[in-house]
């Protein structure tokens, strides 16, 4: 049986409220119940017994805990001006059990004593090792807010139309509803049972327990075998679990009380506890409004109550997967908050609307690329003209053309013209590996590639054109305009007769096997995408966007024709542009870039920048997407540009639902509390969590977030069984929707707190881990900036040899301003061994990182997200901190230069973490993009010449670069 000690002052005291008989001697009642003398204390109360004064005079009173150091039992007694009192006992429950309180009462009452005088005083229970509050822990589902830690709530259960059942039915009734919450199958409760005295008796006085038990809920279990399991012993026992490791949530069974008011625990024994006292035809919750949000809790007990009413009155035959945790009427009004039933039709194309705000703007910039600066009439003319030319080559309306570009005017123009011809396009990233862009040719059977890159792999029966010319086919024809809506390959087609219905692109995203698969997404998703945003972020043809992304990161289909639908200037950001943080941020100033979109990735480094550069910016909207978002990186981006100038949001999105899905305004209140919340869904989508069997769950459970509304792609591309499987039709609205896989809750207010990956939980050594949770903590480290955490196994064989290696960035002397003169502690030195002491005070020793290696940066895929596969290896050397194992270095700065070659040598040792030979190559060594970025910071820091990124993946050896920035000195003399 597993056990854990209740050890928390307040939750190991109980008490009694009891109305004093007429004349009664409360010393006489405590003298004959009590072995030892009790000290009485009197107070008068200047209100009658029923007056709110005299109520909340009692309640403070019983909720007043036994100091640590103080006698067992308190006693008071409180004197109302109409002639009654009240005796308030407080105790702890381990030395004065609830039997001794019992004996006062029936002493009272006039009575026997139930075994006479209690023999002896129980010995105290030890409390050197009691723990704290702060490793209390809340339910997943908690929802609670921290600066109201230590508050207690409480909600009520409603037995009574159980009868007699009530005791019986009410544990299997909470164990079901607890199972649910925490996504089916498998959850922890803890049962405190005082009904049989316990620590009563002359025995050695062991501090009382909880038992510590696993819920699962077998698909196969009726309703009867399900009430059954709790006839003799309550739940199965689980697996060990050690006493800093609670369950959040419990059940207090509590010992009927003649007369009194009778309170177990002062405060929550759990995070969340229900008390059921013996023959009440009620249940109290109480719980931590630091950990469980009120409405959570009171839903909570509304669905015990409704579990436990049809265990009682349903057939015993029922599959106990048919009883439902939600009623139907709650259950709609769940996916009406999340927005189900609000999908308004969407009619019309891409192309269409782009003509539209052509033919009101046309002199205004539509677009600036490498020095070409397009009006929307010019540009709409280029696009006409790639139009003509796919439709000289016989091209099929519908067929999907491929688009291989760098990022510049020809990739928009070529776009647009591909949609203008009534295909669709399929853009692929010139800097991919070739033998991703032969397999995306090929799957998506493109009888057409775009490209400029002489090295696109041929692929048989594909013709390969460059955009001029293509331009040069169509020179002898004239656009027609007309939009045919015949089929292409694979049904790639209108098939529905609204225009909108035809596919506009399809992006290749990467597949749980390894295998990239195709997202079919219609025009109507992007025109809805827009109506869903354009209002609300006020934009306009005073606007000026930035094209960062990849055009095969659908990031890109935001940034394109939410700038160019709307009227305003589209700014296309240069390959390596990108890559220098510096040269971008010039590039926002420059052009008076009002919009921005990043991943939260690569919007750090540009934070970093904005503190050292402090330039005059004049983005008055930055939009997250792509990745989680971790709140507290935005403060000190905050502390320069006030939420006022600066309208920061945090979107989260899927390709498969058309880029963004929820909108949420981060502000520094969200900031401040660490919100994981992703706001609320866009007009026209719907958000709802669900348990693996696609039932829904209310708000506060985790589970699996389904996405519906304007924003659902077509399909998976030639994938119909996978189609199959993420594309449903939900039976609870009627309405196609798409399982995501992202793990997430709702808020009562409507909002979506986002919780990771389904599958980014781990096992190592038997307990389950979220990977998410970990990186979270580092992330609240001191001077951390970055983390990423991922398990290696040294023997890939071998489960048990699994560890959890992390990841961190730390801010460096250039990266911190003093806030304060003299303010010394702002500006010392990162020390790794804070972030692993960090990590264990905040984690248990089985989430304690094997190791912590300092990186530069955190590599990023061509996508802006972290690139787990170019972290090092940290068993390779570079592992600043691996508990127990290693200790910190002895140098971490690298030595003293003493010249250009010895500046540049050290600079690339620190930054890659090992000794570096004047015939290195960086990029062997481990050097990725972002350490390029560092690199080239630190070389400005020294006073050395600006190098741009391009140039050092051109001199890629230490001997090449040393001479490269040799000659720039030279040239600058």
């Amino acid at each position: 049986m597993t056990t854990s000690t209740i050890d928390e002052p307040a939750a190991g005291c109980h008490s009694l409220v009891l109305r004093l008989p007429a004349g009664a001697d409360p010393q006489h009642l405590l003298s004959g119940a009590m072995p030892d003398p009790v000290r009485l204390w009197q107070t008068s109360v200047p209100a009658g017994a029923d007056e709110p004064m005299a109520e909340e005079r009692r309640r403070a009173e019983s909720l007043r805990p036994i100091h640590r150091d103080g006698p067992p039992l308190r006693a008071v007694v409180l004197r109302y001006t109409d002639g009654t009192a009240d005796l308030v006992l407080v105790a702890v429950r381990a030395v004065v059990p609830p039997a001794a309180l019992r004996r006062i009462v029936r002493r009272a009452l006039g009575g026997p004593a139930e075994g006479g005088v209690l023999p002896g005083m129980l010995p105290r229970p030890t409390t050197s090792d009691r723990p704290g509050p702060a490793q209390r822990r809340g339910p997943e589902w908690g929802l609670g807010e921290t600066e109201l830690s230590g508050a207690v709530g409480s909600a009520r259960i409603d037995l009574a139309s159980l009868g007699e059942q009530a005791e019986q039915l009410f544990l299997p009734a909470i164990a079901l509803a607890l199972s649910r919450y925490g996504g089916g199958g498998r959850a922890e409760l803890g049962v405190l049972d005082l009904r049989d005295g316990t620590g009563e008796g002359t025995g050695t006085g062991a501090a009382e327990v909880v038992r510590v038990h696993v819920v699962e809920e077998h698909p196969e279990c009726s309703a009867a075998e399900f009430r059954h399991r709790f006839d003799q012993e309550p739940i199965t026992p689980t697996a060990p679990v050690t006493p800093q490791e609670p369950p959040a949530v419990g059940v207090v069974l509590s010992p009927a009380f003649e007369q009194g008011g009778y309170t177990a625990a002062l405060t929550p024994v759990f995070p969340l506890t229900v008390q059921l006292d013996r023959g009440a035809s009620h249940a109290t919750c109480r719980f931590d409004r630091g950990s469980v949000d009120a409405s959570v809790a009171q839903r909570f007990c509304a669905h015990v109550a409704h579990l436990a009413g049809q265990l009682a009155h349903g057939p015993g035959e029922r599959p106990l997967t048919e009883l439902e945790l939600v009623p139907p009427a709650e259950r709609e009004a769940i996916l009406r908050a999340g927005g189900a039933g609000d999908t308004a039709p969407v009619r019309g194309r891409i192309d269409r609307a782009f003509e539209r705000v052509a033919a009101a703007r046309p002199d205004a910039v539509a677009l600036l690329a490498d020095g070409d600066r397009l009006t929307y009439r010019q540009l709409n003319d280029r696009a006409d003209a790639v139009a003509a030319g796919l439709s000289a080559l016989d091209v099929a309306p519908g067929s999907l053309i491929g688009v291989c570009l760098e990022r510049d005017a020809d990739l928009v123009i070529t776009l647009l013209g591909v949609l203008k011809a009534g295909c669709a396009y399929v853009p692929m990233d010139p800097h991919y590996p070739a033998q991703r862009l032969r397999f995306t040719t090929q799957n998506a059977e493109v009888p057409v590639v775009v490209t400029s890159a002489a090295e696109f792999p041929p692929v048989p029966g594909v013709r390969l054109l460059t955009p001029a010319a293509l331009t040069e086919l169509g020179a002898d024809r004239t656009a027609t305009g007309a939009r045919p809506s015949g089929g292409g390959s694979d049904g790639v087609s209108n098939e529905g007769g609204d225009e909108g219905d035809g596919p506009a692109y399809v992006i290749y995203t990467s597949g749980s096997t390894g295998t990239p698969k195709g997202v079919v997404v219609p025009h109507r998703n992007v025109l809805a995408l827009l109506r869903a945003t354009a209002e609300d972020f006020a934009l306009g043809p005073d606007d000026t966007w930035t094209l960062f992304h990849s055009s095969a990161f659908d990031f890109s289909v935001w940034e394109i024709w939410g700038c160019l639908l709307t009227g305003g200037r589209l700014v296309v950001v240069p390959y390596w542009t990108t890559r220098d943080t510096e040269e971008f941020y010039e590039l926002l100033a420059e052009q008076g870039v009002t919009v921005l979109n990043q991943t939260p990735s690569a919007f750090a480094q540009l934070v970093r920048t904005d503190r050292r550069v402090r330039g005059e910016l004049a983005l008055r909207l930055v939009v997250f997407g792509g990745e989680p978002l971790d709140v507290r990186m935005l403060a000190p981006w905050f502390a320069r540009h006030p939420a006022a100038d600066c309208r920061v949001v945090n979107m989260f999105g899927i390709t498969e639902t058309t880029v963004h899905v929820t909108a949420q305004t981060v502000t520094p209140r969200e900031v401040v509390a660490g919100s994981r919340s992703v706001g609320r869904p866009l007009p026209g989508w719907s958000v709802s969590v669900r348990d693996e069997r696609g039932r829904v769950l209310p708000p506060g459970a985790p589970g699996e977030i389904y996405v519906g509304g304007a924003g659902v792609a077509g399909r998976y591309l030639g994938l119909p069984e996978l189609t199959g499987q993420r594309f449903v039709l939900d039976e609870a609205t009627g309405e196609r929707v798409y399982r995501s896989g992202d793990k997430g809750r709702l808020r009562p207010d409507g909002r979506l707190d986002h919780l990771g990956r389904l599958d980014n939980q781990v096992k190592v050594r038997g307990h389950r881990i979220e990977l998410d949770e970990i990186r979270t903590v580092l992330l609240g480290a001191p001077r951390v900036t970055a983390a990423a955490v991922v398990v290696n196994r040294d023997e890939p064989d071998d489960p048990a040899s699994s560890r959890i290696d992390a990841y961190v960035v730390l801010e460096t002397a250039g990266d911190r301003t003093t806030d304060r003169a003299g303010d010394r502690a702002a500006n010392r030195a990162a020390d790794p061994a804070e972030v692993l002491a960090h990590a264990k005070a905040k984690l248990p020793d089985y989430m304690v990182p094997t190791t912590i290696t300092e990186v530069a940066g955190i590599p990023l895929t061509i996508n802006g997200k972290p690139d787990v596969s170019g972290l090092p290896d940290p068993r390779g050397g570079s592992a600043l901190v691996s508990p127990g194992t290693k200790d910190l270095p002895d140098a971490q700065e690298p030595p003293a230069s003493g010249g250009i070659a010895d500046d540049i040598l050290s600079i690339w040792s620190k930054f890659l973490n090992t000794p570096v030979g004047p015939q290195d190559n960086f990029f062997t060594l481990g050097g990725n993009s972002l350490l390029v970025v560092r690199v080239l910071a630190e070389m400005r820091e020294r006073n050395l010449p600006r190098v741009s990124p391009k140039q050092l993946y051109e001199h890629s050896t230490a001997a090449q670069f040393v001479e490269y920035v040799r000659q720039l000195v030279g040239a600058d003399r």
